[in-house]
């Protein structure tokens, strides 16, 4: 395994075992304890499983995968804050929704070549990314995986509630 393959294996074992331990804090979760606030007056695990959704969608699209499967999540998960008054599926929705999208975009991820890791992300030009080429598709596997690890925090504080 040479250097950038090597690169490639670290970040995605990681991507992977945050999707696990995600998932883990997720299925031991009910739906009720999903409407509760992770603090008094802040966001409730509802809406942080549909953030992540609305946020992963958004990578099929970023990795050059195609479009986005769930579109209509954008508006009520990244677009406004939580108990806006925009109706929300529910958390069985949003389960079968995570599961489903993230299968789609791990089997897309799966089938890349190690030199396609390294090439540019659609939010990124050409021009930028001949100046900054850290900018590429390997680089939004590790924000990405960093922006779960810190809601699965959040999420680790619903575990402990009653």
């Amino acid at each position: 395994m040479d250097t950038k393959q090597t690169m490639i294996k670290m970040v995605l074992d990681r991507w992977y075992a945050q999707l696990t331990n995600f998932e883990t804090a997720l299925n031991s979760m009910t739906n009720e304890q999903l409407q509760k606030e992770i603090a008094p007056g802040k966001n409730r695990g509802i809406y942080l499983l549909g953030h992540l959704t609305a946020v992963h969608d958004d990578m099929l699209v970023l990795l050059d995968f195609g479009n986005k499967l769930y579109p209509e999540l954008a508006e009520p998960f990244i677009k406004s804050p939580d108990k806006s008054g925009i109706e929300i599926p529910s958390a069985s929705e949003l389960r079968a929704t995570w599961n489903n999208l993230n299968t789609t975009l791990n089997q897309h991820i799966n089938r890349l070549q190690p030199d396609d890791w390294f090439q540019k992300h659609t939010a990124v030009s050409e021009e930028d990314f001949s100046k900054e080429p850290h900018r590429n598709k390997l680089n939004i596997i590790i924000t990405r995986t960093s922006h779960l690890s810190y809601h699965l925090g959040q999420f680790a504080l619903l575990t402990k509630m009653n």
